[in-house]
Parts: C-alpha cells; structure tokens; sequence
C-alpha cells in the first residue's frame, strides 16, 4: 500500500547526517516554532492530542507519561532509550546512525516540554559507529546553537549527555536503565515510586525511546489531527517494522498502523517460492506467535493485543514451514537465561528451567513430563517479577506449543525433530 514514510523519509537516498541537508528538509523548524511560539503546555498539549503512544514496547501515550511529573520546583531529566536489544528489532540503531539530528531535535523539543534540565541519551554498547556519528552530529548541532545555552536565542537552555551502556538487555528496562546511568549494577527497581516521581538521582525523570522521540517534531510541524488521522484512532500514527526471518526484501519499514499481517508480509516480497507460512512473531522475541490464520490482523496495539500478543518494538518475524518450533523456542529460551539479571528467583530459576527442558527436548532426550511442565510453567513465572523479562520467556513457547504441540511430542517419541535436519530458525 503507497504510505509517504515521516520519520525515515530520505534515508538511503540523502546523507542526513549533514546538518545543511536536514535543514534543507525542514530541520530544526518545529524547535524554533516551538521556542518563539509555544508554551511547553502548548507542546504537552498537542502530543497529548496526537495520542501518540510509546513506540518502545509497552504503548504508553507519551503526553500522559509527560503528564504525570510532579510540579514541585526539583530538576527534572529526560532519558531517551537507545538500548535497542529486542530479538527481531534493528529500527533504533537506523535512526541514530542515518538521521541523529532528527534524533537531536526530537530530544531538545520534549525536553522543552517537560521542562527537563538536562538530557541522556542511553546507548547500547554494540552501536558503535553509530555513538561515533552521534557524537559528531551532537557537536555540530551545539556550533549551530540547536543544543547548550539559549537555544535559537530563546531563555531555553538544555545539554545532552551521552551513556553508552555495556550490552545487557535488562538494561532496556527504564529502571535498570536509570540504575545504570548512576553507575550502578543494571536491575530493576521496586515501583512504586515511579520514574515520574523518583527516577534519576532521584529526580523526576521521563524515559522515552528513540523512535516516539524522532515523531515529535513532526507532529509539531504538522499538528495532532495529521498524527491522529492515521491508522487506528487508538492506535494512531506511522510506525517503523523491522521485518525479518523467512522473507524476501528483510529490512525496516514505515508503515501506518492497522496495516494487515499479510499486506506487511507483501511489502516485504512475500515468502520464498514453495514455502507457506507457519508462525509470525508481530513484536520481537517478547511476543507470542500469530498464524496464517491471522494475516487479516491489523498491526497495531489492540489489534494484536486482542490475539493475545502484542506489538512490543515492531520486531516481526516471519517463520516459514521449514522452521523447527521447538528449536525456535529453545533459541528465545536461550536468550532470556542468559539476560536474566539474576535479581527475581522465577526468572533466574525459572528460566534456567525452560532452557533446560527445551535443550533435552531439542537433542531428542526429553520426555512426555517435560512437555507437561513446560505447559504449566507459566503459572509460576508471569507476573512474579520486578520486571517485564520475566513475563517474555514464555509468550511464545507458549503459543507456538499449543499450536504445534504434535511437533513438540515427536521431539520426545522419535528422539528427532520432524521437520528435518536442515530446518530453520528464524529467530534472531
């Protein structure tokens, strides 16, 4: 479906790590109408309007997570979540690299907002060349006076400070993230008090990602009814899908949400010839699997949240019939063991559990027991935890169980997988 892309709109055709070629794209131009002509209750206001939600994993509509920071007088920060670490997603990385000024004036106008007094930027350790052209792009745009004392020449003033993070997932967690920033071990913390009201030093503090960061400006160029008109109306606005797995054209893509599973799928180039499809993951390694039944779903956060999964980062993976489930699963298990930060005794444990089973399982050694507990599991993992990792490591074992579970007996009954000794996997 023809959809003009908004927030990556240009990249690959023009070098918008050049301040002059973003400017001459209209760069800049919603801080300085933001600075000479509205208040930072007029900005909260019109992205409250937009309800432009959260576009790192759980959906929050960022004006009312603006919203909720105290008017008490204390220094207040804005934390922009570059952790990018979700299995099946690579949109974040995309935009710090090939248009970091976008990124730049997306981070000065919602610290405008929020009246924030200064702003972090959090890294993955891995983005190594992209922190480089970060960098770079951040001392341009202090020379041309878009960052640093008296922005535009207005009585806003604001720094950025860059964090790079040393590679763990759980630090993609907003708390675990603050906690890192601070120097300290990457766990997250009991809530309440939220970042809101306690977050970092203590201060109030709104932890934002990269990519519902990169949409303000635009909104602020082009107003809340332009954000809202598109997709869903609760569920409004462009979104970036890194599609991968068993597809032909993999990459990321902008598209409006409520787009259909299967429209996605035709964007990207279909399957492979003679393949079918057996299992999608619409939200990163976190989310339960859909099916083919399930190509008319709309792509957005009731929609899939109505199929008992969710739209998470946008990490859609697609697994076609040469794929082995149970070695999918054991892939996914694999990773939660080894990110879990140790700190909740259902994760840490719990997850070594499920890693285990499903080893045995994969080599052929497990038994008709290890399926059962794999089936009940959940029950004591989900919901026990500080943090959302716990509840990722059985949605889409889960799924993919109750769909393909004579794939998972035979495991046991032939000591093999019946897919084949060449089978893929499609999960990152």
């Amino acid at each position: 479906m023809p959809y003009e892309p908004v927030i990556t709109k240009g990249i690959g055709q023009l070098d918008l790590t050049d301040v002059d070629v973003y400017r001459s794209e209209g760069g800049f131009e919603a801080l300085e109408r933001a600075l000479t002509a509205m208040t930072p209750e007029h900005v909260v206001n019109e992205i409250s309007a937009s309800n432009l939600r959260g576009r790192g994993g759980a959906g929050f509509p960022t004006g009312r997570k603006w919203g909720f920071l105290p008017k008490d007088g204390r220094p207040r920060y804005l934390v922009c979540n570059c952790d990018e670490a979700e299995p099946g997603t690579f949109k974040d990385r995309m935009l710090l690299s090939a248009t970091p000024f976008q990124l730049i004036e997306g981070m000065v106008l919602s610290a405008y907002a929020i009246n924030a007094a200064k702003i972090f930027l959090y890294i993955r350790g891995e983005f190594l060349d992209g922190s480089r052209v970060f960098r770079r792009s951040l001392a341009t745009a202090y020379e041309r006076g878009f960052v640093g004392q008296r922005i535009l020449g207005s009585h806003y003033s604001v720094d950025i400070a860059i964090h790079r993070g040393a590679g763990a997932y759980i630090c993609g967690e907003e708390t675990a993230m603050l906690e890192s920033i601070e120097g300290k071990r990457g766990e997250p913390r009991l809530k309440p008090p939220f970042p809101a009201i306690a977050g970092l030093y203590g201060m109030p503090t709104v932890v934002n990602n990269v990519e519902t960061l990169c949409y303000v400006p635009h909104i602020i160029n082009r107003g809340a009814t332009w954000f809202a008109s598109i997709g869903p109306q609760r569920s409004p606005g462009p979104k970036i899908m890194s599609v991968s797995g068993h597809i032909q054209r993999p990459g990321n893509y902008e598209v409006p949400l409520g787009i259909s599973a299967g429209e996605l799928i035709e964007l990207a180039g279909g399957l492979f010839p003679n393949r079918t499809l057996k299992a999608i993951q619409p939200g990163g390694g976190s989310s339960a699997a859909i099916f083919p039944e399930d190509l008319d779903t709309g792509i957005d956060f009731d929609s899939l949240a109505a199929k008992k999964t969710m739209l998470g980062s946008g990490g859609f993976v697609v697994m076609d019939d040469t794929t082995c489930m149970v070695r999918a699963a054991l892939t996914l298990a694999r990773f939660f063991e080894t990110e879990s930060c140790g700190q909740c005794t259902p994760c840490r444990e719990g997850g070594q559990w499920v890693a285990r089973l499903m080893r045995r399982l994969e080599a052929g050694e497990g038994s008709a027991p290890d399926i059962r507990v794999l089936e009940t599991i959940n029950q004591t993992i989900t919901g026990t935890n500080l943090c959302p990792l716990g509840d990722s490591i059985m949605p889409f074992l889960g799924s993919v169980l109750r769909r393909y579970p004579q794939e998972f007996a035979d495991h046991v009954a032939a000591a093999r997988c019946p897919v084949g000794a060449n089978a893929g996997v499609a999960v990152a």
